[in-house]
């Protein structure tokens, strides 16, 4: 059975879709960009400030569901330019795989365009 996660702290869903999934004891995110969750605006800033907004959105979504940032196990990464790569990944590194953390296993590809025109968009699998 599935259970849909939802939390005001992280961008309202902008079609008929959940911010994410629970099944058993694994959570499946939708994709999140850069968008303030107050006012469903894309943010202002280059890739590193786009990569954290999105990352501070799974963030909210994951512990509306009871799980966090290091029970992470795959991510999916969205880039409209792999140029930015370098500049994405350095933030990515912070939230993701700081000291002591396992990473989790990713996926980078870049994108003819993003939802909002977005530099980059993230999803992610974690555990509960």
């Amino acid at each position: 059975m599935k259970t849909a996660v939802s939390t005001p702290k992280a961008p309202a869903a902008i079609g008929p879709y959940s911010q994410a999934v629970r099944i058993d004891n694994l959570l499946y995110t939708s994709g999140q960009v850069a968008l303030d969750p107050a006012t469903g605006q894309l943010i202002s800033g280059g890739i590193a400030e786009q990569t954290e907004r999105a990352l501070e959105n799974l963030k909210a979504v994951l512990e509306a569901a009871g799980s966090s940032l290091r029970a992470v196990v795959k991510t999916v990464v969205f880039l409209k330019d792999m140029n930015d790569f370098a500049a994405m990944n350095a933030v990515y590194g912070r939230y993701l795989a700081p000291e002591g953390v396992v990473a989790p296993a990713r996926s980078t590809v870049e994108v003819a365009r993003l939802p909002k025109d977005a530099l980059v968009e993230i999803e992610v699998i974690a555990r509960l």
